[in-house]
């Protein structure tokens, strides 16, 4: 719901928000919406996306609605908690892996298996399309501002490099999501799960050793200071990628007036979703210029090679889809729409 400026009591004491809002009704009275996220605010889709959102739904809005954005879980909880945190209306925006909850959304899972993302722009357009035509009813408890993802997921590993599927074989390497850590198994690693954010406390106390993860964050998490070597993957399409939601509470979106929900509106979207699939695959290029700047060394897997990996991941594909059909779901149905949709915004 639409927050007074207060904090709840389980937050009491994490943040002032200053002054007390006026009630809801008269058009010229304000609105405060508050934004809660697990990264830092120097992390390419805070600084490059939510933050400039915020600024702009408030210009547009003449001032009307004040955005905080509040940065790597400062209001308290998980990333895992923040979906429910909006549904619940803890806050009122939230930005999140879909699959940092496994299972719970499973037809956002077809755009985190493998080899399914071309470019991260084009990939957010078509998520947004899809989003609107098969993931309503899984998200109809929060409105959905935008939906997207990253660049081509790397693995970033100690030493010795991945440079052939064998070369994974009983190394413990961090997922984001069930699908990952899934693709990881079947390709013979041994797969940790856990949020991005716990990535190099993990690295530096050997608790794994390595992660899959796109370059645009390796900066901000110290990543090529903590590991020796990387491994992207050439052709058309990325290893993985990670469905994120960008959503709002229900209740704080409806209770707006008509002119400020229109604000939200046109800050949302197909444009909105594309938006952050680009600032995100943009990130990519200093991040890997930071590991190269350390020396560290860089594996593209292509050719002969790359055929090897993607024949092993179709299992992953094809487990998924006999998964969601025990579901019922029709996963392969699934699949082949989000590759139509993919195609067709590559093509643009």
């Amino acid at each position: 719901m639409l927050r007074r400026a207060f904090l709840t009591a389980g937050l009491a004491g994490s943040v002032a928000l200053g002054a007390l809002m006026a009630p809801l009704g008269a058009q010229a009275q304000d609105v405060t919406l508050r934004v809660h996220q697990f990264l830092g605010p120097n992390g390419t889709v805070p600084a490059d996306f939510i933050i400039p959102w915020a600024e702009k739904v408030s210009a547009e809005s003449d001032g009307r609605m004040n955005v905080e954005v509040y940065s790597a879980m400062s209001l308290g909880g998980t990333p895992a908690a923040l979906y429910d945190q909006a549904r619940e209306g803890v806050v009122d925006i939230i930005w999140t892996v879909a699959g940092y909850t496994p299972g719970r959304f499973p037809v956002s899972e077809t755009f985190e298996l493998p080899f399914m993302m071309a470019d991260a722009e084009a990939t957010s357009r078509a998520a947004w399309r899809f989003y609107e035509e098969y993931m309503q009813e899984e998200t109809a408890d929060v409105h959905m501002l935008a939906v997207h993802v990253h660049g081509p997921g790397v693995f970033h590993m100690r030493a010795p490099a991945v440079e052939r599927i064998e070369d994974l074989q009983g190394r413990t390497v961090r997922g984001p999501t069930r699908i990952t850590t899934r693709l990881l198994e079947t390709l013979g690693a041994t797969a940790v799960g856990m949020p991005v954010p716990q990535v190099p406390e993990s690295l530096s106390r050997n608790v794994i050793e390595g992660a899959v993860i796109p370059w645009e964050v390796t900066q901000v998490l110290r990543v090529p200071e903590l590991v020796d070597t990387h491994t992207e993957f050439g052709g058309d399409r990325g290893l993985y990628s990670t469905f994120f939601f960008f959503a709002m509470n229900r209740d704080s979106y409806e209770a707006l007036p008509d002119d400020l929900r229109a604000v939200i509106d046109a800050n949302s979207g197909i444009e909105a979703s594309a938006w952050a699939g680009r600032i995100q695959e943009a990130g990519d290029a200093p991040g890997r210029a930071a590991a190269v700047e350390r020396g560290n060394t860089i594996i593209t897997i292509e050719g002969e090679e790359l055929t090897r990996w993607r024949d092993a991941a179709q299992s992953v594909r094809d487990g998924w889809a006999e998964e969601m059909a025990g579901r019922g779901i029709d996963g392969a149905a699934l699949i082949a729409a989000a590759e139509a949709l993919i195609a067709e915004e590559e093509s643009r």
